[in-house]
């Protein structure tokens, strides 16, 4: 496949990646990522000037192993709070905006780096003053915006350690989550709109307490609810010692992940790992630097909210929130929210790029012209939208950095740099300092074809372990192949170091002994016109061990016909022993709150099972016409 972006000269020259190489001593972006990989104490040493991290006391080493390699000790010897790194880019810039939140209903709020400092300290010291301390569990559950900026950042600066929780999540959820880390408080919002629908929070939260005897303390934004503490009084003099000096291993944050079966994995993120990590990418594959506009709306109870907060502020980037749906009141809302706060960097779901594509001339309908670079991330996507967020959103002047990673490694395994090639859909390199490939059955490295993408060597941003378990951390991502983490995606690796995800592991399809990935599928299906979504998932068959289910979404303009064109589509593209057993057309597809295709639930209602863990299903009313498709 061609290359949809060739840098320019000048590209090249400003990137910040280009001034890395230069430092190292490296004559090209390939020897930058051998040196990375190959020296990685050498590469994390001087990332630390680099990337300006500001050290209360400087590390001695890199990496200590003393329970092995599944459990690295990073930066022996270090003292850090990963907060007064970002207070150190507001200094320089004290009076200029450090975040702009924007909320469904239009109304726009700033504060400055030195309000946000204050406000941080002023909160920390406030938690403190109500009996909290260094590492009581604190859980936040409130949409993006300046208040959980700062709920995030004081729970950190106390030395206190964060508890994400999805918006959109019910009673046994958050009490699953809570109460699995032993949450000592709960920072909350009353409650918010989407598309101008009151979205009741305090009713839940009043659900949910009895449930929880640890949770002595509630602190509620808005209409705080008898026995809550105002969110605007949790407010104290900064002190000296705060914000509090942490080891590199010292937790900032659990974030609880749904897993297919069994109660949530919690993984813990550290002060030395998790801000490192997203502040390498943030420079390495996003090229954000000081006075960069970074806008990626996202929830913060996922691991996007907390990676999109910190690569705007650990790079002193005015972060842009977004609080809302991104269709209201229509689907020029984006490019509406680009233009008026002259946003250089913006981040999107492929899902959310199907759905600005198939609603144009709407959703361009704005002055683009201050984006430089584009992301995307959360799941797969084809090349036709890679293509069009390209061209229409970035006015072909601006590269898409396709990035992939997960909630247990902070930031990117893969991605793309702008100062190579881009193929559509691809990734150009793994991420400098993380060592993978792409191995087949055996544990061998394989080219051209489908496999397990796994990762070589410990690296920083990796999952400190899973709250209280870690035999699952163990089983989960350590026990396939000795001593190499296995991460659950299936990806392609090109001779020439292009690679592509194949979906997850656990969405593999095994069709007459032949094994593909969800993605090659569903990246056929939707070139086709007239087909805005599609999920294909693999079910039992007696005669081919498993059979292939393609279901659909059309497009509001689409023909007739659709099922069968894209049968036909898929056997010409992957051949004839992949041609769908069945194809479906329906109105949605079940989705998260961050947009992403639950292809696990479709499979188990299409099977006849139960739907499994629904706690982060954002649109309840997809599930009966996959219920209503089953087999029989």
């Amino acid at each position: 496949m061609d290359a949809s972006w060739i840098p320019a000269p000048e590209a090249v020259e400003r990137a910040q990646v280009t001034r890395l190489m230069r430092e190292l001593g490296c004559a090209d972006y390939a020897a930058l990522y051998r040196f990375s990989v190959e020296r990685p104490d050498a590469y994390w040493r001087h990332l630390h000037g680099f990337l300006n991290i500001a050290w209360s006391k400087d590390p001695l080493g890199y990496v200590d192993l003393p329970q092995g390699r599944a459990f690295p000790d990073w930066f022996p010897g270090g003292e850090l709070n990963w907060v007064d790194t970002v207070f150190a880019w507001g200094r320089t810039r004290a009076d200029q905006p450090a975040i702009i939140a924007e909320s469904e209903d239009g109304t726009v709020t700033e504060i400055t780096w030195a309000g946000l400092e204050d406000r941080v300290l002023r909160f920390a010291a406030g938690l403190r003053a109500r009996g909290f301390q260094r590492g009581d569990r604190i859980g936040l559950l409130m949409e993006m915006g300046i208040e959980a900026v700062v709920t995030f950042m004081g729970i950190s600066a106390l030395g206190a350690i964060c508890v994400p929780l999805f918006s959109g999540f019910g009673v046994e959820a958050i009490r699953a989550r809570l109460s699995g880390c032993g949450a000592r408080a709960l920072v909350a919002t009353a409650g918010f709109s989407r598309r101008a629908r009151p979205i009741d929070i305090a009713g839940l939260i009043g659900q949910v307490r009895p449930l929880l005897p640890e949770l002595d303390t509630v602190i509620m934004k808005g209409a705080a609810a008898p026995g809550t503490i105002p969110w605007a009084e949790v407010d104290a003099p900064p002190e000296p010692d705060l914000p509090a000096r942490m080891g590199p291993d010292d937790p900032m944050m659990v974030i609880y992940t749904s897993g297919t079966t069994g109660k949530p994995k919690g993984p813990v993120h550290t002060h030395g790992s998790f801000p490192l990590k997203i502040a390498h990418d943030a420079a390495v594959h996003f090229d954000i630097a000081p006075e960069d506009r970074f806008c990626w709306p996202a929830d913060m109870g996922w691991i996007a909210g907390s990676l999109i907060l910190c690569s705007a502020l650990m790079r002193g980037a005015t972060l842009v929130c977004y609080d809302g749906a991104p269709d209201y009141p229509d689907w020029g809302r984006m490019a509406r929210l680009i233009e008026r706060h002259r946003v250089t960097h913006y981040g999107a779901s492929p899902t959310l790029i199907r759905g600005l594509a198939a609603n144009m001339p709407a959703s361009v309908a704005a002055d683009l012209s201050s984006l430089r670079l584009l992301i995307t991330a959360g799941e797969g996507i084809d090349p036709e939208h890679f293509l069009w967020f390209q061209r229409h959103i970035g006015g072909g002047r601006c590269p898409v950095i396709n990035y992939t990673g997960g909630t247990e490694v902070s930031g990117g395994l893969l991605s793309n740099v702008p100062v190579l090639p881009i193929v559509p859909s691809g990734f150009n390199t793994a991420s400098p300092g993380i060592r993978l490939d792409v191995l087949g059955d055996d544990g061998a490295p394989i080219r051209e074809e489908v496999g397990e993408l796994a990762i070589l060597d410990p690296f920083v941003g990796m999952t400190r372990s899973f709250w209280q378990d870690r035999e699952r951390y163990l089983d989960t991502y350590w026990s396939r192949f000795p001593n190499i983490w296995v991460h659950g995606d299936l990806a392609l690796r090109e001779e020439e170091g292009v690679f592509f995800l194949r979906g997850r592991s656990d969405d593999t399809l095994k069709v007459a002994g032949k094994r593909l990935g969800s993605a090659e599928v569903e990246e056929v299906v939707l070139a086709i016109p007239g087909v805005a979504e599609a999920a294909a998932i693999g079910v039992e068959d007696a005669l081919k061990g498993q059979k292939l289910v393609v279901f659909l979404v059309a497009k509001p303009d689409a023909g007739p016909g659709l099922e069968a064109a894209a049968a036909l589509a898929v056997e010409q593209h992957l051949g004839r022993a992949f041609r769908p057993g069945a194809v479906h057309l329906v109105a949605e597809m079940p989705k998260t709150r961050s947009q992403k295709i639950m292809r696990r639930v479709i499979r188990n209602l299409y099977t006849g099972k139960p739907p499994g863990d629904l706690s982060s299903l954002d649109n309840p009313s997809a599930l009966e016409a996959i219920r209503a498709s089953a087999v029989t």
